[in-house]
């Protein structure tokens, strides 16, 4: 296991990352952990380190959209309005000039589909500048405020004809509040946490963490590593199912770990394995996934994961669609979040890792050069791993 340890060491060392903690795991259990570095000052970062999973939060909901889908109460062809009457108001911003915003009416409508898969039409602002400007120009509240209004990004193209990453797992949420009646916070710790295990994955921190809840930090232009002031909102008018949740490397590997095994876990089924399999197929056709270029530097890089091959999206996940040489498979299912917590699952490798820290910019290329060494030791021990699985 020495190799991965040295990856996560020489991370920290040589300040790629502020701290770092990593999980593998497969269907029959973990296979290995570790961590290295301080997760806030003076505190030792270790595998129970709580983080701010931030957009990990987004594979939790369309989970809980899949629970509804599998006992046949929700269609992933629904249309949103039919589900929320006020998504009916929602415009495609054309422009921004001198005289304000311009919008013009949906040439489509959105489906429950479009909203799990980022082809609604909405977008965040860290990747679109046109929604940054917009946001400027009207001084419009940003998702994170936790008001409610925050869900009335306007569309930036026809639903279902493009992909761009934003705010559509929140508005499931709510399609999942009004078709269950729970609120989606109930529904999820009833539906997805308890039955998992997931122990230390929650809404709110807890205050019994205590410095187990790691810091955050930002890169400066000089490259040196800063602290920085970011989370959830507390107490927020409604929980967004985009980047609500604080959870653990090995909470989140039970998650993971239910995808390999089938839906279900320990006994605990979660969905039905044909439902899952069906769900975890592509759910856009030939949309394509284009780079994600910043708009705000400081929060985020450019982000082009495997460029070059083909990609494509599930109900809950970016799916690879082609083997990534020396790493994982095709059909292999990854999100991350963005405060740089990133996981992948391999059902055709039998493998799931997390390799998680609390910096910005998202996709760093000093984090991510760290990532791929992590993933690629990790598939060059696959065959070890796997006979000394616990």
């Amino acid at each position: 296991m020495s190799e991965f340890d040295r990856v996560l060491r020489d991370a920290v060392s040589r300040q790629d990352v502020p701290f770092v903690v990593a999980m593998l795991g497969n269907r029959e259990g973990v296979l290995w952990s570790g961590a290295a570095g301080e997760s806030s000052a003076g505190h030792a970062a270790t595998v129970d380190t709580v983080f701010r999973i931030f957009s990990m939060t987004k594979a939790v909901g369309s989970t809980a959209a899949m629970i509804l889908m599998d006992r046949g109460k929700l269609s992933p062809d629904a249309t949103v309005e039919s589900i929320l009457p006020e998504f009916a108001e929602m415009k495609v911003l054309e422009s921004v000039g001198a005289d304000g915003p311009v919008f013009r009416a949906p040439r489509t409508k959105a489906t429950v589909r479009h909203l799990a898969t980022h082809t609604s039409g909405l977008a965040y602002e860290f990747w679109n500048a046109n929604v940054a400007k917009y946001m400027e120009v009207t001084q419009f509240p940003g998702i994170l405020s936790g008001l409610r209004l925050s869900l009335k990004y306007p569309l930036q193209f026809d639903p279902g004809t493009q992909w761009d990453y934003g705010i559509g797992i929140d508005w499931l949420g709510q399609v999942i509040e009004k078709v269950d009646g729970r609120t989606i916070d109930k529904f999820v710790r009833e539906e997805i946490l308890e039955p998992l295990g997931m122990r230390d994955t929650a809404f709110e921190p807890d205050p019994a963490w205590g410095s187990r809840l790691a810091g955050v930090k930002i890169r400066g232009a000089d490259g040196q590593f800063a602290d920085f002031d970011i989370a959830p909102p507390p107490r927020p008018e409604f929980y967004g199912m985009g980047h609500s949740l604080y959870s653990t490397a090995p909470d989140y590997l039970r998650f993971l770990r239910m995808y390999l095994n089938g839906g279900q876990l320990d006994g605990n089924r979660i969905l039905r394995k044909e439902t899952m399999d069906a769900l975890l197929q592509n759910q856009i056709g030939s949309v394509q996934i284009p780079i994600l270029k910043s708009a705000n530097p400081a929060v985020t890089a450019d982000v082009e994961l495997f460029p070059g091959l083909k990609k494509s999206h599930s109900m809950a996940f970016m799916r690879v669609d082609e083997d990534v040489p020396g790493a994982r498979s095709a059909g292999s299912q990854t999100w991350a979040g963005v405060l740089n917590t990133h996981y992948w699952f391999d059902p055709a490798a039998n493998l799931a890792g997390l390799i998680m820290t609390q910096v910005l910019p998202f996709a760093d290329p000093r984090f991510m050069q760290t990532y791929a060494a992590f993933e690629q030791a990790a598939y060059a021990k696959d065959k070890e791993l796997s006979r000394s699985a616990s």
